[in-house]
This record gives structure tokens, sequence and C-alpha cells, in this order.
């Protein structure tokens, strides 16, 4: 199911076609980044550098060349190094990562500062993002700094940003893409299954957190793809709530938004059930609610459509909802127009979803919401939160966080529901959380 490196090529094909003829795009691998001491976080390549290369090692850098008669594609890497091998494992090096990812050349990263600028001078554009890797910040400007002071130079290049050529590339996700994508969702839902089963009074988040990470690996996705959400009770009206250490009580509910990264494809699911395997009557009217409105924003992912038009379809069904439970007054037209139900349903209703957990891509193009095209992948996550305080409100709907969240490919004949074997019906998530077993769970 991997990506092969003929993909790889194809995606830099394009990207070197967006391109001027006399530019040239330089995009950086991620760094090994400290955690404490001597120890590093475990390594995590750079989106846009693995998008291009599939090369997962730090300390590199690509370069594509439009016209370079020698090829286009140029990788800059760490040479092997045997001693150091032995520590971290092995390393591709300039001489067989070429060929391993299907580049043109390869070159020690060591001897950056001899080739590269040789490379940019007679270019007129130097695509490539300022802000995000400062020490080749300043080396690069140092080179264009040169470039512009040589003698006979018509001046240092350009520089453009490299985001809106690249990124707008990354939205639209191959078939190759979708498969990965959906082998991650369809792990992250089998986890949240073990979670639900396991589900019980008495135990604290971080014991559904660990039946979550051991769904993610024992299935071969080794990392989460953003840290795990485990929100019982108030907990779940922080939006990005990761504490995960609170007690899970009888009558409460529980919030789980956690899913894995597979292959450098996430997923992003998020489920609410009650901790003791029985909606109260509240409960249940709020979760009512915000399934109705999930199912009218998924039912809205149609190409043609606007970005806009899955989350107002959300906002409907939520603001009369809470208009029928008489939690707000007013027309249902007011009250979307003023926003009032922003109150209890403050975030929009999903976010692109790739390689980055919120992945690239405007969503706005020339001041207009963007048109939704095959291929674009999201998440819907409409949501209802009460705050504990709010005595606006009948005390029994106090203190309620309930978000149902689904990772969607939009495809030529309409959605698919990629995280659709986690449960979300009240019935279903009652009995597997009753039942309590894992085994029959994940069957």
């Amino acid at each position: 199911m991997a990506i092969g490196k003929a993909e790889y090529a194809r995606r830099r094909a394009r990207l070197v076609a967006a391109l001027d003829s006399d530019g040239l795009a330089i995009v950086p691998a991620a760094r090994e980044q400290l955690r404490s001491r001597d120890t590093y976080f475990p390594f995590r390549q750079d989106s846009d550098f693995l998008y291009l290369t599939g090369f997962r090692e730090p300390e590199a850098l690509l370069v594509l060349v439009p016209g370079r008669a020698q090829g286009e594609s140029i990788l800059f890497c760490r040479e092997r190094d045997a001693e150091k091998e032995m520590w971290d494992g092995p390393r591709l090096g300039p001489e067989r990562a070429a060929g391993e990812c299907g580049l043109c050349d390869a070159f020690p990263i060591g001897d950056l500062d001899d080739i590269l600028p040789g490379l940019l001078e007679g270019r007129s554009r130097i695509y490539y993002t300022l802000g995000r890797f400062p020490q080749l910040d300043r080396r690069l400007q140092g080179y264009l700094r040169v470039l512009d002071g040589a003698p006979g130079s018509d001046g240092a290049p350009e520089l453009v940003d490299l985001d809106r050529h690249l990124h707008d590339l990354r939205l639209y996700k191959s078939a190759q893409e979708i498969r990965l994508m959906r082998r991650a969702a369809e792990i992250t839902a089998a986890a949240h299954k073990r979670a639900m089963a396991a589900c019980r009074p008495g135990l604290y988040e971080h014991h559904l957190e660990a039946e979550l990470l051991h769904g993610f690996v024992a299935a071969g996705a080794r990392e989460p793809a953003y840290p795990s959400i485990v929100a019982a009770g108030h907990n779940a009206l922080v939006m990005h709530y990761c504490e995960n250490n609170a007690p899970l009580k009888s009558g409460d509910l529980v919030l789980v938004d956690a899913g894995c990264e597979y292959r450098g494809y996430a997923a992003d699911v998020t489920r609410t059930y009650p901790v003791n395997g029985r909606f109260s009557g509240a409960q249940k009217a709020i979760y009512e609610i915000v399934l109705e409105a999930q199912e009218a924003a998924i039912a809205q992912l149609q190409v043609g459509n606007d970005w806009n038009v899955p989350h107002m379809a959300s906002v409907e069904v939520i603001a009369q909802g809470l208009l029928d439970l008489g939690l707000l007054q007013g027309d249902l037209s007011g009250i979307i127009e003023s926003g009032a139900y922003r109150r209890f349903y403050m975030h929009r209703a999903g976010h692109w979803l790739g390689m980055d957990v919120h992945d690239v891509g405007d969503y706005r193009v020339h001041g207009q919401w963007r048109l939704l095209e095959a291929g674009m992948a999201m998440t819907v996550e409409p949501g209802i939160y009460i705050a504990a305080e709010d005595e606006q409100v009948p005390e029994k709907f106090r203190g309620i966080g309930i978000r149902i969240e689904d990772d969607v490919a939009l495809l030529k004949n309409g959605p698919e529901v990629l995280s659709a074997d986690a449960p979300k019906g009240v019935a279903d998530i009652e009995y597997l959380i009753r039942c309590g077993d894992v085994q029959e769970a994940l069957l």
C-alpha cells in the first residue's frame, strides 16, 4: 500500500510545471527536535518534503530546477557514517538516495554551500517558504546577498512563497492517498471501538487513551496524528483538552478525539459516549441534534458546493434543535444571522485532512469560499458545548460537551465516510459499552 517512487516523481513534475521556467524551488526536510538534554523526540518528516520525495531522514534538502539538463530534481542529504549508523540506524547516503527516491541527483548536505549558489545563478525567482526554517533562511539570504553584489550580476532572484503552488497540489488526493487515508481511518475506528468497550466508571481518562494507542500501534500505526483528547465530564468543554488524567464518573459523558498516522497520512475521529453505557435524557437529546447536524453536513459534501455549504447545513440543524429544546430563543433565521448559536457551537464543521491533521489548502479563493472538487478530503465535526456555569439553561443540560467527527473523502460519485466503522448511533454505542467485550468490539 506504500506510495511508489513513480508517484513522487509525478508530484515533483506537477510542481515543476507550475513554476516559472527560470525559477527554482527549495524544500527542506524537518530537523530533529530536542526533547530534553540529549534526548530527541521521535523524528517525523516535514509533510511537504515527504510529499515530494518519500525520503524520511533529517538534514536533507530538495532542489527543483526547471530545465536543468542533468535532471530537474536534486537531493542533498547526510553521507553514510558507519559509527553513527551503529547507534542511530542506517542512512541511505547520496549514493543510494537518488535511486531509491527516483531523483536525478543526490549530493552530501555538507556540499550545499559549494553547489546551491551556482544553481541559483541566472534564476529570476526562488520558490521557498520563509519563516519555518530560520537557519536555512539566513543561509539562503546570505547566498542571495553575494549574488546581488557579484560583478555583472542582474541582481538577486526574487523570493516567492512556495506554499501556494505546493499546497494546492497536496489538497487533491490521488487514489493511492485515499487508500492510505482509508486504512488510517479503519485503524482509528477499531481503536475507538476498543476504547468504548473498555470504558467504565472508576477508570481514568488515560486508561482509554492507552486503549487507543494500543489499537494504533498493534495495527502498524506507531504514532497518533495529534495528541489524543480524552475529556470526561466538563473537560469536554475545552476544545483541545489533553491532560487525560481525570476519573471517569458514572453519569458523565466522555469525548474522545483521537486518530492515528499511517504511512504519513492522518486520521481524525471523535466519538462522545456515556461512561456508564446509558445516555441520560438530556445527553441523548443534545447528542441526537449533533448527529443529525453531522449527517446533514456530510450530505452537502458534493462536487460543486462551496466549502461553507456543509457548515451552514450543520448550523441550521443545531440552531433548530436548540430552539426546540428552549436553549435558544427567537426565530431560526434571526439566530443564524446574528450568530447566537455560536454560544453553543463555536467552531466550524470541519477542516482539510491529509498528511497533516489540519491539512494544507485555502478555504477561500479570491475572497470566495472554495468549491468542493473530487479528490478533496476533510473532517465533518459539528458539536454542542454548554458551559457548566450557564444559568440561562436548565441544570440538566449544563456541562454537556458533545462532538461527533468523521473523516470523509469526496469522490466523483459523492462523499465516502472513511471512518464509518466507528459506532455513533445511540443504540450501537450503548450496546458496545455495556457489552464491555474488546474482542467482540473488534469483530
